[in-house]
């Protein structure tokens, strides 16, 4: 297969990119990085790289970010900042993306443990997460030519855990590898219409 993945540079990316590569034909795609250059906060930028790309089998987006930050302090500005990147960027690549898609292609995209399991200062993240699970759940149902659509929502990986493990206690990490499989699952599989919950 031809597989498009957007964020490929980034921690859980790479490692997808690695596994599928193995069997498939990989294309990269990152805002500064990859085999071509996309930004997800730019629909301008999204069609742009489905057109440089033609047509395709499966995406995957590893892509986007949201405002970590106290409640108390957090604007309006910190909320549509998120909606622009995790959120309406990956709304807009299954968008955009579908008609770049082959008969019986796939789209995965990526969310995450804190629209189910919340903590201190993600009540953004959190948000997003959940927009983006029920987005995927209902474009399944509108896809067309046999197009499936999944989420992987991953909890704590075990790569980010320098980086991000304070700010998750008591949570224990998921093997980086059952995230993969997440993916390779979605992309390789028949299902469509899942939020496949990767926590530990």
């Amino acid at each position: 297969m031809k597989i498009l993945i957007i964020g490929a540079n980034g921690t859980i990316g790479k490692k997808v990119a690695q596994a599928l590569s193995t069997k498939h034909e990989i294309i990269t795609a990152g805002r500064t990085s990859g085999d071509i250059q996309m930004d997800i906060t730019s629909a301008q930028s999204i069609e742009a790289g489905f057109k440089q790309i033609g047509s395709l089998d499966a995406c995957i987006c590893t892509a986007g970010t949201g405002y970590y930050g106290k409640l108390e302090t957090m604007t309006e500005e910190n909320v549509y900042s998120g909606i622009r990147n995790k959120l309406m960027g990956q709304i807009n690549v299954v968008l955009i993306g579908q008609h770049y898609l082959n008969d019986t292609g796939s789209i995965t995209l990526t969310s995450g443990i804190l629209s189910e399991e919340p903590v201190r200062n993600s009540s953004c993240v959190a948000m997003l997460n959940g927009g983006i699970n029920s987005f995927v759940l209902a474009a399944s149902l509108e896809l067309t030519r046999g197009i499936r659509i999944n989420v992987v929502s991953p909890g704590l990986v075990e790569d980010s855990v320098e980086r991000y493990g304070a700010s998750f206690p008591g949570i224990d990490p998921v093997p980086m590898n059952k995230v993969v499989n997440a993916y390779i699952r979605s992309t390789e599989g028949a299902i469509t219409g899942k939020i496949l919950k990767v926590y530990a």
